[in-house]
């Protein structure tokens, strides 16, 4: 029998700031048996795919891209803030909804004709999903979709991942 994920995400009102209703996936990574459901089905969506790496930004597309690359018997490459990682990297600078960063991945990561599927636990905006697919094309690497455990659908700028095939587990509005 089929885990109804949405009763293993708590929401938070007004944080990290006021206005923000915060989708929290600890309750999910606690409970074994909703974990194992949600690379299940996530792993269902990727093969579809066919991916030859998985992408993920840390550190909460760590958390579930290193499980599903795992699943599917592919690599997996860490996305990271400035000064995470030791050797050379690309990088891409972005806007967030709460400030400008950079994402970075080690330069020899992605080959060109690599198959990317980008991993995280949402999707709000798009803006670290986009940053992450402009690192990729810059690799000349195909991203082949993208798969999340939540979207919040009012908040997404369709433009940001515009072409790129996104699944996602849970919906909410907001």
């Amino acid at each position: 029998m089929s885990l109804d994920l949405k009763k293993y995400i708590d929401i938070i009102e007004d944080f990290p700031k006021e206005g923000i209703s915060f989708k929290d996936v600890s309750p999910l990574l606690l409970n074994p048996k909703a974990m194992k459901q949600t690379i299940k089905d996530m792993a269902k969506i990727a093969k579809k795919m066919k991916p030859t790496v998985i992408i993920g930004p840390e550190a909460r597309g760590f958390v579930f891209g290193v499980p599903l690359a795992y699943e599917l018997d592919v690599g997996f490459v860490m996305a990271r803030k400035d000064g995470k990682l030791p050797n050379k990297t690309i990088s891409y600078k972005y806007d967030t909804e709460y400030s400008t960063t950079s994402i970075n991945i080690h330069e020899n990561a992605i080959n060109e004709n690599d198959r990317v599927l980008i991993v995280d636990d949402l999707l709000a905006t798009g803006g670290t999903l986009e940053a992450i697919k402009n690192l990729v094309e810059k690799k000349k690497a195909v991203v082949v979709g993208v798969i999340t455990l939540v979207e919040l659908t009012k908040v997404r700028n369709e433009e940001c991942l515009k072409g790129v095939q996104v699944e996602s587990l849970i919906k909410y509005e907001f």
